[in-house]
């Protein structure tokens, strides 16, 4: 038996039950059998995947992990269906995702499952996969990591996914004094010192009173309410020829698609107002301006193991970090119109580089940990509830595999991964993909009523900020990977 940790047992509150999943496009039809033979070698090893979760804590109890043994039958989804019947097989899957977000994962048994939706819906994709997890087996960085280690390079089958390291910038410049490096040293302690004292300030304020003004109004229900997943795939090239004309990062280049995709999309309000483009510009303007939008990060604050290290703990039973030690980043959208398209990636930018140079996420997790030993998980509940509630949107980016992968074998054509039970409205998240990047988008349909529209939205914007590059001129070689 061992105990969940603080921010696992967070998961299991009725307002806060974050299932995550991954949609898998498959190239050829599943073979559900092979299916039950792998995963009693792999994944089902796993100690989070074959325990169940004991305890009540409103009998005073505390949640503990306990080993079992697992039925695959009831955890390998395969519904019988008729192709001839279904009109439109990308509505199909969008329904079922749509109603398997109505539901939770059974306690009595291991809190994940795999759906198979053997299911034609382009050349590329002659089936879906929809891998369901309870948040509370590990953070996301985590579970995409160890699902991504029970695939495989299609062009080496015994090669695990080539992921992106982050770059480790160089001092090369050896030209540079003793005491100008003290001072450039100094410059980022205080730095790194404001950045983080007006993020917690944030963070406290925000924990207070400071609610977003935000135009996407959450549902009655909160986060109990269905979410309509959809997705989007494009070039990831094009966002690496932005992000080298810009010097800036993929994540960069995601957050500011994403800012301009939305200011689209929330500029159609006035659109139709009058026949005076300036008036209705001007008041466009204004009301992007004035809204208050901001997204929760929760960041691993305890590094996971590798798709290396991952893979070895399921096939010879070696050690691995693992867990749910979170802490939260509150990231501001810079929203409007800007007669440069650019903007929206130089204002993504300067608001990633200053999170970078901050401490909150590391802050925000010890105070989490101080709450929780001094005055309990119920006030820490609290704290958490206001955080969540006074923010509209859950975001991320995460850098998938270099190059085309299988799933045991079962050629892969995209990823898409979001989750559901989270109280915010809206969940975007990025995904790259050998030579794509894959939008995905989780909304209540109160908030978003035509997530489609959005979804293209943002997608569009990338291509309106590719064309500005050309206009402007400022292409630029590119010799990087992300």
């Amino acid at each position: 038996m061992e105990l969940l940790s603080p921010a696992s047992v967070a998961f299991h509150k009725p307002d806060f039950n974050i299932h995550v999943m991954a949609i898998f496009g498959v190239k050829t039809p599943v073979d559900i059998e092979l299916l039950k033979a792998k995963f009693p070698t792999s994944l089902c090893k796993h100690p989070r995947f074959s325990s169940l979760v004991e305890g009540d804590p409103s009998k005073g109890e505390e949640l503990k992990w306990v080993r079992t043994e697992i039925n695959l039958d009831k955890h390998i989804i395969a519904p019988k269906i008729n192709s001839e019947d279904i009109k439109s097989p990308d509505k199909y899957v969008e329904d079922y995702i749509y109603n398997l977000s109505k539901t939770t994962l059974d306690k009595s048994r291991p809190l994940w499952d795999i759906h198979v939706l053997n299911l034609k819906l382009s050349e590329e994709v002659e089936a879906i996969t929809i891998t369901r997890i309870h948040h509370s087996l590990g953070d996301g960085t985590s579970l995409i990591s160890l699902l991504l280690a029970l695939t495989r390079k299609t062009s080496d089958p015994e090669a695990l996914p080539t992921i992106p390291a982050p770059k480790i910038k160089r001092d090369d410049d050896n030209r540079k004094g003793i005491f100008w490096r003290w001072i450039l040293a100094l410059w980022l302690i205080l730095k790194l010192f404001w950045n983080t004292s007006m993020d917690v300030l944030m963070f406290v304020a925000t924990t207070l009173f400071l609610k977003d003004n935000s135009p996407f109004k959450t549902s009655p229900n909160g986060g109990n309410v269905s979410r309509r997943v959809v997705y989007k795939s494009f070039s990831l090239q094009d966002m690496k020829f932005v992000k080298n004309a810009i010097g800036a990062t993929i994540n960069d280049v995601a957050l500011g698609i994403t800012q301009a995709g939305l200011s689209r999309y929330l500029s159609r309000k006035y659109e139709n107002e009058g026949n005076n483009h300036e008036v209705t510009r001007e008041k466009t303007k204004k009301y992007l301006n004035n809204i208050r939008l901001r997204s929760v990060l929760l960041v691993n604050i305890r590094p996971s193991g590798g798709i290396q290290d991952l893979a070895d703990m399921m096939e010879k039973d070696a050690e691995a970090k693992w867990g749910n030690a979170v802490g939260y980043v509150l990231l501001p959208f810079a929203l409007g119109l800007h007669d440069d398209p650019l903007d929206y990636i130089r204002t993504a930018k300067t608001t990633v580089d200053k999170k970078k140079h901050s401490l909150e996420a590391i802050y925000t997790f010890f105070m989490a940990e101080v709450v929780m030993k001094f005055f309990g998980s119920k006030v820490a509940s609290v704290i958490s509830d206001r955080i969540n509630s006074h923010t509209t949107i859950a975001f991320s980016n995460l850098p998938g595999p270099l190059e085309e992968i299988g799933f045991y074998g079962l050629p892969l054509t995209f990823l898409a991964p979001t989750s559901y039970g989270q109280p915010h409205p809206v969940m975007i998240n990025f995904l790259s993909y050998s030579n794509k990047m894959t939008v995905v988008l989780a909304v209540d349909e109160y908030t978003v009523p035509d997530p489609h529209q959005l979804c293209d939205d943002i997608a569009e914007s990338l291509n309106l900020i590719k064309d500005a590059v050309i206009t402007q001129g400022l292409v630029k070689q590119d010799h990087s990977v992300m």
